[in-house]
């Protein structure tokens, strides 16, 4: 699994735990929609960790919250 993939995963995880939608989550993190479907789509290959930051605000958690799940924790260093 990609870094892309576990941050996408996250935030879908996100947004059932707290009821969101793609698009109330970004009216909640005040994030233009267009971000968060990039995000979840295929346009933005990094999402910033500034953006991050809102969704993490938005849903009341912190960064260190939002990155200490199991995905995070496994994923295969990409420098070798």
């Amino acid at each position: 699994m990609t870094l892309k993939e576990v941050i996408i995963r996250r935030i879908e995880q996100l947004c059932a735990e707290n009821g969101l939608t793609p698009y109330s989550l970004a009216m909640l993190c005040g994030i233009d929609k267009s971000t968060i479907y990039s995000i979840l789509g295929d346009k933005s290959r990094n999402p910033e960790v500034a953006t991050i930051k809102k969704i993490c605000d938005g849903v009341g958690i912190t960064l260190g919250e939002f990155f200490s799940t199991p995905e995070f924790n496994n994923l295969e260093q990409e420098i070798k």
